[in-house]
């Protein structure tokens, strides 16, 4: 029996990385275990609870606005004595955070095998999404096993010169994720009753640092379409980092039709997402399980590591500089043909097996199965 580590702290990682627990489970040989640094504390219990999962080790990490020296001085030695503790055979960790490189770095001292879920993203641009595009090209030197979840970021990954025996295409688990749960969970009713009047709803994230210097702008811009569309009800769960809070509830707290809340759980999340008319967000995950809903997106980033999308016609690159904030979500809002064609544009993200094949990969690198089929995308077809 094989000790499979799947390492993780955030929502995000944490959401995208359960399918891939169960799918473990139901592999012969293979014993998943959890482990958590903590590093979003309380989003993190959040998201485990919508897939009734919970961490084997729990590292604790999190301080209130701790630097990034700070969280990774934490990390790496208290995971390296985890994983010896644990019995770690592989190490799975997943994406972009400073948790998915810590951990790596500290398996690759240990000499544990890595394997990366969600491979082979690029921005080309360090400071953008910063630290994530770092924290991904460092952990993609140190990872044996890479699971790509398109055919683009597979290119990426052999550019860098990666072995082709260990890259994998498995679509992204995101994709499985939310379909897991979107589908059985109901939309909260006071949500409900917003749609039952007439009322569309549209959901907002912002919590990205580089966006940090330029949020009360994004804010203003934000408000200004609101109050220009009273027939929407808009939805933003705000980050729990106090420069976020303070950026966006002095300018966003007295809208009648703009909700701020507090984050939210997965389960109560992905029906929001589901129910959306448009998701504005400078989330990573949002742009592919908004594309897995079919609800368009319209990113406020510069640059996105998820090309797929904006090529497929469901993501809108929207920047961060607010008055081009604000005239993007204006012109979307007010033009009923563009939001349907992103609505009906293919998926380029996954067929919500991805999990499956990152499970039988792990099992082949251990002899104990064939290699898994490479998920062909839309970029093949």
């Amino acid at each position: 029996m094989k000790t499979i580590i799947l390492a993780f702290g955030t929502r995000p990682e944490a959401t995208k990385m359960a399918p891939v627990y169960t799918a473990l489970q139901q592999t012969e040989g293979l014993r998943p275990l959890i482990l958590s640094t903590g590093q979003q504390r309380v989003q993190l219990d959040g998201a485990l609870s919508a897939f009734g999962i919970r961490p084997d080790e729990d590292l604790q990490v999190m301080t209130e606005r701790q630097t990034l020296a700070d969280l990774t001085g934490k990390i790496v030695p208290q995971a390296g004595k985890m994983l010896r503790r644990m019995g770690a055979d592989m190490v799975l960790v997943h994406g972009d955070t400073t948790t998915s490189f810590c951990v790596a770095l500290s398996a690759f001292y240990e000499g544990i095998p890595v394997g990366h879920v969600e491979a082979g993203l690029r921005s080309g641009s360090l400071s953008e999404p910063f630290p994530e595009e770092a924290n991904r090209r460092l952990t993609g030197v140190l990872s044996t096993l890479d699971f790509a979840p398109t055919s683009g970021a597979a290119t990426n990954l052999r550019r860098e010169g990666k072995p082709e025996g260990g890259l994998f295409v498995t679509g992204q688990t995101a994709v499985d994720a939310v379909r897991m749960v979107a589908g059985r969970v109901p939309l909260r009713p006071e949500w409900q009753a917003r749609l039952d009047a007439g009322q569309r709803l549209v959901t907002i994230t912002m919590h990205r640092r580089e966006n940090l210097p330029v949020m009360p702008e994004l804010a203003r811009a934000l408000a200004e379409v609101a109050a220009a569309h009273p027939e929407l009800y808009f939805v933003y769960p705000v980050s729990l980092n106090p420069a976020v809070r303070e950026a966006v509830f002095p300018v966003l707290s007295n809208l009648s039709n703009l909700e701020l809340c507090e984050p939210l759980d997965y389960h109560d999340m992905a029906p929001l997402m589901a129910a959306s008319e448009l998701l504005a967000t400078d989330s990573g995950g949002l742009q592919e399980e908004g594309a897995a809903l079919g609800v368009p997106v319209a990113v406020l980033r510069n640059v996105t590591e998820r090309p797929e999308g904006v090529a497929a016609g469901v993501l809108k690159l929207a920047g961060n500089d607010g008055p081009q904030v604000r005239r993007v979500l204006l012109e979307l809002l007010a033009d009923p043909e563009t939001l349907s064609r992103m609505k009906q544009a293919r998926n380029p993200y996954g067929d919500g097996q991805a999990a499956g094949r990152v499970a039988q990969a792990v099992a082949w690198h251990f002899g104990l199965s064939e290699r898994p089929q490479d998920w062909i995308d839309s970029e093949l077809d």
